[in-house]
């Protein structure tokens, strides 16, 4: 049972083709791991152990005729509490969100994985509606670091991030709107990717507007092309939805970093105090790309930090999902929450429109960046993980999550695709991440170069044990 946790998707299913095991036993293990981890963790705000066995019966009946329905048949898969999924209350992490809905729909992500196959064995936690990129809420508590229980996991997809780091099914979807998929992964030590703004489509649309992204967090690079051949798909519930892509991500893998133009910016500048242990890894991943046959320059992009322009777009769309409260229900709610959506109700339309002035020529300026770089390598995080139940970390001077944030959500505002590459850990044991950017619409590169750091042995996916495991 142990072992099949250990393993990834694209390994699982290879092992249903062979006969080497089946989709129930592989759920019965992951469903066993969530059980074990849930305690000290805290990842999971539901889990449906008996929906997700009879799934997965049904999957193993498929393959043993013969008959897999799709890519993913008989894999065990997580689904971040902000995403719908039928049968299943989405409470986004707040106590104002009335269970007591219909529930009668999957958004369109959640939709491809049950078309082809996927199990879904639970729904992970988020702090409420998904507002900063640490992972505690009213509703469900703290979600705690799988390498030390003590800090926190990141977020806002902090449970996705815990839940795949340990074991509790190999894949999950994830939302990303300032980080939310790269900072928990960058924290607990696993790989995700924040795809170009429509490539995965999105209903309802997000009150963060285009901000808002939907992503998958792996053990790999691979799980995470593969996940993409699957949730990379138009849907009509998606006005901005973009077309389908050219072919298959896990096609583009095998293709190596040889000739690729990588611009490697390990501060922004010297806009960012960047922790010694990360900024040491993070070099060390770079000269491993060189190695490997990339052209390396150490330069940055002409990003002059945006982080008032984001409050504007941020807070606005917070103010936005809680505007149809009620005086009580407004006293259910995480009490950061409440002040930032008081704050974006006093913008105004003029302040609004100025930010997205802002936004578009930064996006203007990392157009042009790319014409000359295919590539752009930051560290996703400046620091490792800190105390969990926080928003900043203590003594940091910051007032809130964009102040320790300063790699991630610039791209959220240019609609990039950047994903999170494990690529070691400090003397804490606290894992470390790489981030890779590119072009928009450019998903490929970003999980080539990450495969290839996978295959040189720089980006590993191991993962660590809960204590009394």
């Amino acid at each position: 049972m142990t072992e099949l946790t250990e393993l990834t998707a694209v390994r699982l299913l290879d092992g249903y083709r062979k006969g080497e095991w089946g989709p129930v036993e592989a759920t019965r293990a992951a469903l066993e791991r969530a059980e074990a981890i849930q305690p000290e963790v805290n990842a999971f705000v539901r889990l449906t152990a008996e929906e997700a066995l009879e799934q997965a019966r049904e999957s193993e009946e498929r393959w043993r005729r013969g008959e897999p329905r799709g890519l993913l048949d008989g894999v065990p898969v997580t689904v971040k509490d902000i995403l719908l999924q039928r049968g299943a209350p989405t409470l986004r992490g707040s106590r104002a969100v009335d269970p007591a809905g219909r529930w009668d729909e999957d958004a369109p992500s959640v939709a491809r994985l049950r078309e082809h196959g996927a199990v879904f064995i639970g729904k992970t936690t988020t702090p409420e509606f998904g507002w900063k990129g640490v992972t505690d809420s009213p509703l469900s508590g703290i979600t705690r670091n799988p390498c030390d229980p003590s800090r926190t996991a990141g977020g806002s997809s902090g449970g996705s991030a815990a839940a795949v780091a340990l074991g509790a099914g190999p894949l999950s979807l994830g939302t990303d709107g300032g980080g939310s998929v790269r900072i928990p992964a960058s924290f607990c030590g696993i790989f995700a990717l924040k795809p170009t703004y429509g490539r995965v489509p999105l209903y309802p649309a997000s009150a963060f507007g285009t901000l808002a992204h939907v992503g998958p967090m792996t053990r790999d690079a691979a799980d995470a092309a593969l996940l993409m051949d699957v949730i990379g798909h138009p849907d009509s519930r998606d006005w901005s939805a973009l077309s389908a892509p050219a072919g298959p991500y896990t096609d583009g893998l095998a293709g190596g970093v040889r000739g690729l133009r990588v611009a490697y910016s390990p501060s922004l500048g010297g806009q960012v105090a960047v922790q010694p242990a990360v900024a040491r890894a993070v070099r060390q991943a770079v000269e491993r790309l060189a190695d490997l046959g990339a052209y390396v320059t150490e330069t940055d992009p002409d990003l002059t930090d945006p982080v008032e322009a984001f409050h504007t777009l941020w807070f606005s769309g917070a103010a936005r999902v809680t505007q149809h409260l009620g005086p009580h229900q407004r006293e259910l709610l995480d009490p950061g929450l409440r002040e930032i959506c008081a704050r974006g109700a006093r913008y105004s339309a003029l302040e609004y429109l100025a930010a997205v002035d802002v936004r578009m020529d930064l996006g203007r300026r990392m157009g042009r960046f790319h014409d000359t770089y295919d590539l752009l390598v930051t560290p996703t995080m400046p620091l490792t993980a800190f105390e969990a139940g926080a928003e900043v970390p203590k003594g940091s001077g910051h007032r809130r999550w964009t102040g320790w944030t300063p790699f991630t959500y610039p791209f959220n505002m240019t609609q990039q695709p950047a994903a999170s590459v494990p690529v070691g850990s400090d003397a804490d044991g606290l894992p470390i991440g790489l981030q890779l950017v590119a072009a928009r619409h450019r998903d490929d590169l970003v999980l080539r170069a990450a495969h290839a750091l996978y295959e040189a042995g720089v980006a590993s996916a191991g993962r660590p044990r809960p204590s009394g495991s």
